[in-house]
């Protein structure tokens, strides 16, 4: 009897073991990849030879647009190889009945790769190449919500097309990115677009609720590159300049730029330039500012784009609306523009470093003095750890010094908690403008709670909180707090994928004023399979300016859309009844914004851009119609080379007079680009930018033009 029970109890044992590991085996269902290990090279040529077929594979897609994980149309298999000095990767894409599409202008087969090479779940690596070969990389950061295009990493690609298949080949050498030598699991996952029914596939399947999520990605496993640092990037740089301000100062300036990066570690870089020249990039738009803070200018400039995830604090999507970062370094405070002329830089200095848990970098500029404007010193410092697996709490220190009176420096934290379909935010900052110190807060809330979609943000600014010489925080004085929450709805099949309905209220205090702002909004958002999106964005409610009180409305309507191969379009009309500051006064304000691309053959597209804005008074009598309208049009000689030509017309009418419409400037513009290696770059380009004078002629405010040739050399 003893000896029954004892057996009774072991098989009980072994019971409960084996549930428990079938348990364990249910819940720990991430998909994963071994990296296999080669002394033979595979040639990137487009052709998947024999070498790749000792290789670990993935097949298993699951559609992820626009039924989400539904079956897939057409079959992928992907293999991956490295050896001691490189990563390989290699996608054959099977199509069924057609010969895959190749497109230079866009709407092709593309295959795109994701590497989270830390292990760190937050930010990763992306590697994208289309059908016709064009390749296209950057960085992931915040575990997916927002996407950084400015890395350009080097590394190569062949793709070959047949009747019933194309293939893709990568090398991506290790000196090239940046990983942890400790690390041996990497996280990894792989994209497919299918342009025939704008289907979208991935590896390892992302919600669509959350969109990508680098925390969710597959494991790479096996994975133990031999090289790293000593990787030594040097880029000289020859420029013959052009430059013609008001027709009376012409100068032909050659001039030679030094730019270098030294790989440290693989995990740490070195940056610094010389005397760069940012000849090629073009103008900034022209844009109609009735509102009282600065417009806000997209940063261009290489030294600044590049590596310049570092130094970003963590944000919400683009489109976001209820939240305003503490902007404490903006890039394009450094060699701002005086009278259209951008102040010299003579040089710059930058040191960054990733591991699995710290991110860490410097950035030192000096710029000239230029008119009124004096020799200047800026610096940005910043930590950041990850914690709580994907989450993350950072430090920024930037700084402007001129001399022991003329300074302006800030300190500022932030925090970001991720979890589930949720994150939250907060920033605070203390700022000291040549003695005056101050304080600021910001934080935010966006997160799924059931099927419904919650969006929180507050703000508090000091009336002496200062970065004007180093940061985009214009909304001194200001205190606000602003909650919207609504039904969020998926569909599982029909023409809509989903819906959002949300309803809010915003209070918000401005400096001098003794009452506090109160205005409800209504937002409705939809998404369709048919790739377009429709935001529409109302407000009414009464708001207390120290230069008037009044009851708002307003209007906002965003329409976008493509169907891939033949257009793309954005839409935006806007309306409101508020303070028009250009005028002083009270008024109705109303813009229309067009964006559209049509893609007239594989090479050649045509872009119309538009911008106008209509300005009434109070009595609802329109006062000034303001159009611009930008042609662009573009040309891709081949998968490296590229030509466009832009030309922006601004006019403007007086009231409805159209027969007194003024044409106020013209911005006329050209860029031929040739990437003829990794890396390296041949530009021509030129800007030329006309106003109108007193006696009512288009003179020439400046024109720049330059011949610039940048070549990598790499040890």
């Amino acid at each position: 009897m003893k000896f029954l029970q004892e057996k009774l109890k072991k098989r009980n044992i072994i019971k409960n073991m084996y549930f428990f590991l079938m348990l364990a085996l249910s819940t720990n269902n991430a998909k994963s990849i071994s990296a296999t290990f080669t002394d033979t090279a595979p040639v990137i040529d487009g052709y998947i030879e024999e070498i790749w077929q000792i290789t670990d594979t993935v097949y298993d897609f699951v559609q992820y647009m626009p039924y989400e994980n539904k079956k897939i149309l057409e079959q992928t298999v992907v293999y991956l190889l490295y050896d001691k000095n490189n990563l390989y990767i290699a996608f054959r894409c099977h199509t069924n009945n057609r010969r895959p599409v190749a497109h230079l202008m866009g709407g092709e087969d593309w295959v795109c790769l994701y590497l989270d090479t830390f292990n760190n779940k937050t930010t990763a690596y992306f590697f994208r190449v289309t059908a016709s070969g064009i390749q296209e990389d950057g960085i992931i950061l915040d575990d997916g919500r927002q996407f950084d295009f400015s890395w350009d990493g080097v590394w190569y690609s062949a793709v070959r097309c047949y009747d019933d298949r194309y293939e893709v080949e990568i090398k991506i050498p290790f000196k090239s990115i940046r990983y942890d030598k400790k690390v041996s699991e990497w996280g990894a996952n792989f994209k497919r677009f299918i342009p025939i029914n704008q289907e979208t596939d991935f590896w390892v399947l992302p919600s669509q609720r959350e969109g990508l999520r680098v925390s969710k990605f597959g494991v790479l496993t096996g994975i133990n590159p031999k090289s790293s640092g000593h990787y030594l990037e040097f880029y000289p740089e020859g420029i013959f300049r052009y430059e013609n301000y008001y027709g009376v100062n012409k100068k032909f300036l050659p001039q030679i730029s030094l730019n270098l990066k030294w790989d440290l570690t693989s995990q740490s870089a070195i940056n610094t330039t010389i005397h760069p020249d940012f000849a090629q990039i073009e103008s900034d738009p022209y844009t109609l500012n009735l509102s009282q803070y600065p417009i806000y200018l997209m940063e261009n400039r290489p030294f600044f784009v590049e590596g310049s995830d570092i130094f970003k604090m963590a944000n919400f999507d683009d489109r976001a609306g209820f939240y305003q970062p503490l902007e404490i370094f903006y890039s394009r405070s450094v060699g701002k523009s005086l009278n259209d002329r951008p102040v010299p830089i003579i040089g710059g200095l930058k040191f960054t470093s990733k591991a699995t848990r710290w991110n860490t970098g410097f950035l030192g500029v000096l710029t000239d003095s230029l008119e009124t404007e004096p020799e200047k010193w800026f610096s940005v410092v910043r930590i950041k750890r990850s914690i709580f697996e994907n989450s993350a709490l950072g430090l920024l220190l930037s700084g402007m010094h001129r001399n022991e009176t003329q300074y302006n420096y800030t300190l500022g934290t932030d925090f970001a908690y991720r979890f589930r379909t949720s994150q939250l935010l907060f920033q605070s900052a203390v700022s000291d403008y040549q003695g005056k110190v101050g304080l600021a807060f910001t934080g935010g809330f966006k997160g799924y709670i059931g099927n419904f979609l919650t969006k929180m943000g507050f703000q508090t600014i000091d009336d002496s909180f200062d970065v004007r010489e180093i940061g985009y925080v214009p909304w001194i004085g200001r205190k606000s707090i602003s909650i919207t929450s609504g039904p969020y709805r998926e569909f599982a099949s029909g023409f809509i994928q989903n819906l959002f309905c949300g309803l809010g209220i915003q209070y918000g205090k401005e400096p001098g004023v003794m009452d506090w702002s109160k205005v409800l909004n209504v937002e409705f958002s939809g998404y369709f399979r048919n790739n377009w999106t429709l935001d529409i964005k109302t407000k009414y409610g009464s708001v207390y300016q120290t230069v008037a009180n009044y009851n708002t409305k307003d209007i906002d309507l965003w329409l976008w859309g493509t169907n891939s191969k033949t257009y793309d379009v954005s839409l935006g009309i806007w309306y409101n009844y508020g303070y028009n500051y250009l005028r002083n006064c009270l008024g109705y304000q109303g813009s229309e914004y067009l964006w559209c691309a049509y893609y007239l053959f594989s090479r050649f597209s045509l872009i119309i851009e538009s911008n106008t804005w209509v300005e009434w008074d109070n009595k609802k009598v329109i006062i000034a119609i303001t159009p611009v309208v930008t042609p662009r049009i573009e040309f891709r000689i081949s998968k490296d080379a590229k030509f466009s030509v832009f030309n922006e017309f601004v006019f403007t009418t007086p009231g409805t007079d159209f027969g007194k419409t003024e044409y106020l400037t013209n911005r006329f513009g050209f860029l031929f680009s040739y990437n003829f290696k990794p890396k390296s770059w041949l530009y021509i380009a030129l800007n030329d930018y006309r106003v109108q004078d007193e006696t009512d002629r288009l003179t020439l405010k400046n024109q720049v033009g330059a011949i610039k040739a940048k070549y990598l050399i790499y040890f």
